[in-house]
């Protein structure tokens, strides 16, 4: 079965700099996959890859392919790219507060979706804006569909960033860190939102976060990206069991616990380097315990697994696999 998108070895320079380096990744239709890592891992930019947007960014890919759904999205022009956006894959921008025109009121910034990507008439887009938002929880739909984005809170915001996403009936939808600037109760809704809508609708999705908590919760498979490359891409109940890549176990370290005791949280040591500045070698060697020679000279190509998925690491598992 084909998959609904496809990133084969794709590189991505920005200015004459390579920002992403030989990114393999999937996502079949009725999954969602979890892109982690710290800021300037390169999930974003990842995003904007995969939606065709990097020539607005001055970027270009450099190698790999990109496919939705069987088609090669490097060979379509700037209008076929723009019929795939909106219509085929939805776009959950990273802060809702920013994200909305705040001189329009909310109702008109749905209904252009689908009157552009599904050829609807005012009144059809209205009706078809005002059932999204009453499916998103979104109550007295018709009432904030007149209303401004000054005037709602940052949870209906949220909400009506993705049903701008849906209004086009998309197969795909790329979140990027869509509960950043909520609250912790407003996150646990708008997560379960996104995970009913791939239930219900059969949709991929792709959604970038920062918390891994998020990931373990509704995530089928997940890729941990580090300084540009792939450190692991496995499915979630391996590698929260196992983590092969010190970065991943790293990573789920954060985590707080239950009960933890005051003090006891760890962090990693260091920051991701910059672009112009990668470290040889494995690229997260500087801030690895585990670090030996061989990490500091040789890159670690990423290679499958026999129990699942692959890990670009020299030892993985602690160097037990």
């Amino acid at each position: 079965m084909t998959a609904l998108l496809q990133l084969d070895r794709v590189s991505v320079e920005i200015g004459g700099v390579q920002l992403l380096q030989d990114l393999s990744l999937s996502l079949e239709r009725g999954q969602i996959l979890g892109l982690v890592g710290e800021s300037g891992s390169g999930k974003s930019l990842t995003a904007l890859t995969a939606l065709g947007l990097l020539p607005l960014i001055g970027g270009r890919v450099s190698a790999g392919t990109i496919s939705f759904d069987g088609v090669d999205i490097a060979t379509l022009g700037e209008k076929g790219r723009r019929a795939l956006r909106g219509r085929r894959i939805g776009f959950v921008t990273q802060n809702p507060m920013t994200a909305l025109d705040p001189v329009q009121k909310i109702g008109a910034q749905i209904d252009i979706v689908s009157r552009q990507h599904l050829g609807l008439d005012r009144r059809s887009a209205r009706a078809r804006t005002i059932d999204l938002m009453t499916q998103l929880r979104i109550p007295e739909a018709a009432a904030v569909a007149e209303a401004y984005p000054h005037q709602l809170s940052g949870g209906m915001k949220q909400r009506v960033v993705i049903a701008m996403a849906l209004a086009g009936d998309p197969e795909m939808i790329v979140a990027d860190e869509p509960t950043t600037a909520l609250d912790v109760t407003v996150q646990a809704q708008i997560v379960q939102i996104l995970a009913n809508l791939v239930q219900k609708r059969n949709l991929g999705l792709m959604l970038i976060t920062h918390d891994m908590g998020v990931v373990a919760q509704i995530c089928d498979r997940v890729a941990v990206l580090y300084a540009g490359r792939l450190a692991e891409e496995r499915s979630v109940g391996s590698v929260f069991a196992a983590p092969a890549h010190p970065y991943t176990s790293a990573l789920i370290n954060c985590i707080p616990q239950e009960n933890m005791a005051a003090g006891s949280l760890t962090g990693i040591r260091g920051q991701v380097p910059s672009a112009s500045d990668y470290p040889e070698g494995c690229r997260f060697h500087p801030r690895c315990a585990a670090a030996d020679a061989r990490c500091r000279s040789e890159r670690p190509l990423p290679h499958q697994l026999q129990t699942d998925g692959v890990v670009a690491c020299h030892h993985p598992f602690g160097g037990l696999a």
